[in-house]
């Protein structure tokens, strides 16, 4: 009999943003895959879990997946997981799970930690309809992608490491314009956490001068509608 694919969030700072769920599988488990296994070590020490661990990346990941589609064939249950928060989510994960349902194998994914959700939601922009773009392309098609996002009018997420931030700010303004709404993110459920909001003009400006640390989630505002794009709403809302 088959056994089962977990995917399964781990914190993203604190390490007590685990699910009890979560816990339970990683003690569980035949084996759990870890996208680098230094750090998983950390929190299983943590919690005391004696798991067999096995590396699994975006470098290996290639050839390593049907070597671990056939383990799970053959019974075992395997857990995933990634540095921080949701695996397939920026982080590896997407291969593998694909691979394991096109075989008829059970994916499970747990719910638990990301950073988009929490940094959207303070953000203060509207967080009922948005778009997760994740780590832009740094050459080849970032310009054109840009530019199609300046059009998009739901409120956007991405993320970003924090030597490029200022420039990716700049970058922003001048595709999206220097006024459009955004805030800044870092360090999520960290000791050290904090939001920064204001225009992209004006937050580009701040961290030119103000050079940040740790993971970065960039919230930016949606193409406002135009005047006459309002009046038909409301006219049909009527």
């Amino acid at each position: 009999m088959a056994g089962k694919l977990y995917i399964v969030p781990t914190p993203v700072g604190n390490l007590a943003d685990i699910t009890l769920r979560a816990l339970e599988v990683l003690k569980e488990a035949d084996l759990i895959l870890a996208e680098d296994t230094r750090t998983t070590g950390v929190l299983l020490e943590h919690y005391q879990i004696k798991g067999r661990l096995l590396s699994h990346h975006k470098f290996n990941e290639h050839q390593t997946v049907g070597m671990i589609k056939e383990r799970i064939l053959g019974g075992l249950n395997v857990a995933l997981v990634s540095d921080a928060g949701t695996p397939g989510i920026s982080d590896p994960g997407f291969l593998l799970a694909r691979e394991c349902a096109k075989e008829g194998i059970e994916v499970q994914t747990l719910p638990g930690a990301t950073a988009c959700i929490p940094a959207i939601v303070s953000s203060g922009l509207p967080c009922d309809r948005f778009c997760f773009e994740g780590f832009l392309p740094q050459k080849k098609g970032r310009a054109t992608l840009l530019a199609a996002l300046a059009e998009e009018p739901r409120t956007m997420v991405f993320y970003e490491s924090p030597h490029r931030l200022a420039k990716t700010l700049a970058q922003f303004a001048e595709t999206f314009g220097p006024d459009r709404e955004c805030s800044v993110a870092r360090e999520i459920s960290k000791l050290h956490e904090t939001h920064h909001r204001g225009t992209l003009q004006e937050l580009a400006k701040y961290f030119n001068e103000n050079e940040p640390k740790g993971e970065i989630v960039i919230i930016v505002a949606g193409l406002p509608p135009t005047p006459r794009a309002e009046h038909v709403n409301k006219y049909r809302d009527q």
